[in-house]
């Protein structure tokens, strides 16, 4: 069959199916029920309708069994078309989700078969340009309001070639429609549940994309508010698009909503057609479906073979679709020769057009567009806007996400500073006495503690949260992943700085440290730097582990890095054999940097509050914890190039995790 569909294209041009519109248009009630008022989504970009069709799909993933795979979908065949919202139903673990991701491009590893977009083949990343998928634990970044959420994805989805004040008439337009222009002033963590689902399709909408994909999408809300989401789905197929969502044991209300089911048993199809078919169609294999009974219910337990055997609802289901394809195909074999007959390839009228277009379910075009050799551009897909503009609009967002964020920012400022105030007075003005050198060492040290582990932990506990809203917003071709991860790292910069020259500052002054621009400059950039790398070892840690293994993974990498840090143990102590992990922890040249701030480089003797004070030299002190030969800038440097190959390998990792990743 793909043969035939190879032929069609050179054929013809690559003749699809399109609107008879010139961009889609669908009326929405203010409650989301699909009948007729004055919402339509009339200021949309035009988009051309796309059908997929799926032809002898498998899917197997790795098993322990003698087989070595275990076979998730099995030879399934269907066609979506657009205009039609399309329900894929089945029990748990009959291969919902697993369908919805290969459609997607999900899981290629274990998938067989032959995908359709418009008759055409078509690679994931032109496929995605045209799509979208909003999984079925969709999140939403918590501190923007409803109409930045939109503002952000009109900007990047729309680019610069859409003015902005048409792009506010188009979000309007959509919230009015799906009504929600009563929170545009709301933030998405106030949203309700029903709310947030309806801002995801909002958000996809903005640039109008022919194929939604959506995974459950009626999950944990009640039935008042799974029917508004369906019905709002409904209208939008209406408008032109093909909308495909896996469900679980809808309400018979919601049920009926549908146009199209695609019923699952676990790996094969008992039943693809019409939702008011259903019925008739168990009944005619002695599947009498009760009175007063919800046929979704019913027709769940069928594929759980509670009511016997189904191995024939999926023979006759295969069967009917094989046939409607072979006839189809048929029918363009027998219009292509027709068109191909001498004398008649250009004498085709205008009228005769449209009926060999309505013929092949096709939608009709001018008569030298029929004849031309399209082989590119076919889809009218969304282009991203420039790197440079992705990252103004993503910094401005997490900038804005930042400072709205009471605990990441607000509560963060006043821990520095409170502890900045504990910690003074605890060791106060100890700074300048010989005799208090140890207790101002363990002061030194607690401050590069406390800058790592308060750099360290707030990122390894909220990037995971995001990590969610930017998969499905890379994967739905809202932008590259280097203007995201170049806002996401530059936003982080200033707010480190700023929280540790609040703590140093208090800390340097009431500890009574050396009063020298100099050497106080040094003691607050060395900080500095670990702080960054603190948060770079968290930003690692956070994307490449899960919140909770983060957590625990997190401050148990620091106990090698504390044993190594040259205070508990000096650095020359250290056994011969272990010397060399004391260079690849990042602590040492924090503490060592900082100390070398405080004492190194010639500083005059201490004074002293007790009659001998053995380390009253400075120089001293610092043999004694084997730092004599060390050096400031080299400690920087070091600590400099952590800050650099943490955060580059953070991004390859976060790319990994991106492309690998599957809902």
């Amino acid at each position: 069959m793909s043969g035939i569909f190879k032929l069609f294209n050179l054929k013809t041009g690559s003749v699809q199916k399109e609107s008879s519109h010139n961009i889609y248009t669908v009326d929405l009630t203010q409650d989301g029920t699909d009948q007729q008022s004055a919402f339509s989504l009339k200021h949309l970009p035009k988009r051309q309708p796309v059908d997929i069709k799926f032809i002898d799909l498998n899917y197997s993933v790795p098993d322990n069994s003698r087989s070595g795979s275990k076979k998730i979908l099995n030879d399934l065949q269907g066609e979506f078309r657009s205009g039609e919202l399309v329900g894929i139903l089945g029990p748990s673990g009959a291969g919902k989700s697993t369908l919805l991701n290969a459609l997607v491009g999900f899981g290629t590893k274990g998938r067989s078969g032959t995908i359709l977009v418009n008759n055409q083949v078509m690679d994931a990343e032109s496929f995605r340009k045209v799509s979208c998928y909003i999984m079925q634990k969709g999140e939403l970044l918590p501190y923007l309001t409803v109409g930045e959420a939109m503002m952000v994805s009109a900007n990047l989805k729309l680019g610069t070639s859409v003015s902005k004040s048409e792009k506010k008439v188009i979000i309007d337009e959509i919230l009015t429609a799906i009504g929600l222009d009563k929170h545009i002033d709301t933030y998405c963590k106030n949203l309700s549940g029903g709310q947030k689902k309806r801002l995801l399709v909002a958000v996809e909408l903005v640039y109008n994309p022919p194929l939604m994909f959506l995974d459950e999408p009626t999950s944990g809300l009640d039935s008042s508010s799974s029917v508004q989401c369906v019905s709002l789905l409904k209208s939008l197929a209406q408008g032109g698009r093909t909308i495909v969502c896996t469900i679980h044991q809808p309400n018979a209300r919601t049920f009926e909503l549908f146009d199209q089911l695609f019923v699952l048993a676990p790996g094969h199809c008992i039943y693809q057609g019409p939702v008011h078919s259903l019925v008739p169609f168990l009944a005619t294999h002695s599947l009498i479906c009760p009175s007063y009974h919800n046929p979704a219910d019913f027709v769940i337990e069928v594929a759980m073979g509670q009511h016997g055997p189904i191995q024939a609802l999926t023979k006759e289901v295969n069967r009917n679709i094989k046939e409607k394809f072979k006839e189809q195909e048929n029918r363009i074999c027998d219009k292509i020769n027709e068109i191909d007959q001498p004398n008649n390839r250009n004498s085709i009228s205008g009228e005769k057009f449209r009926i060999l277009s309505s013929e092949l379910e096709l939608s009709p075009r001018d008569e030298n567009s029929f004849n031309s050799q399209k082989n590119e551009g076919e889809f009218d897909v969304c282009e991203r806007p420039s790197s440079l503009f992705q990252f103004y609009v993503l910094l401005r967002r997490t900038l804005t996400s930042t400072l709205r964020d009471i605990h990441l920012t607000h509560l963060r400022f006043v821990s520095h500073s409170v502890i900045g105030l504990l910690i003074g007075y605890l060791y106060l003005n100890k700074g300048q006495d010989a005799s208090n050198i140890i207790n101002n060492a363990g002061c030194v040290f607690f401050t590069v503690m406390f800058l790592m582990f308060s750099s360290m932990m707030p990122t390894i506990l909220t990037f995971p949260l995001e990590m969610d809203v930017y998969k499905r917003e890379h994967l739905n071709n809202w932008y590259s992943l280097g203007p995201l991860y170049m806002a996401k790292s530059l936003v982080d910069i200033p707010f480190q700085m700023v929280y540790t020259i609040v703590y140093i500052s208090i800390v340097y002054y009431l500890t009574d440290q050396p009063q020298e621009i100099e050497r106080f400059s040094m003691f607050l950039f060395v900080s500095i730097l670990m702080s960054l790398v603190a948060s770079g070892i968290g930003l690692l840690t956070g994307t490449a582990l899960a919140i909770e293994t983060g957590t625990y993974f997190g401050p148990v990498s620091c106990v090698p890095c504390i044993l190594f840090s040259g205070f508990f143990l000096s650095l020359d102590s250290i056994p011969k054999s272990l010397r060399w992990l004391g260079n690849i922890f990042y602590l040492r040249y924090a503490f060592e940097g900082s100390m070398l701030s405080i004492y190194g480089y010639d500083r005059p003797k201490l004074d002293c509050s007790e009659v001998y004070c053995h380390f009253r030299v400075p120089s001293q002190f610092l043999k004694h914890l084997g730092m004599q030969d060390a050096s400031y800038w080299f400690d920087c440097s070091v600590l400099f190039f952590f800050i650099v190959l943490l955060r580059l390998v953070t991004y390859f990792v976060l790319k990994y995790k991106i492309k690998n990743f599957t809902p």
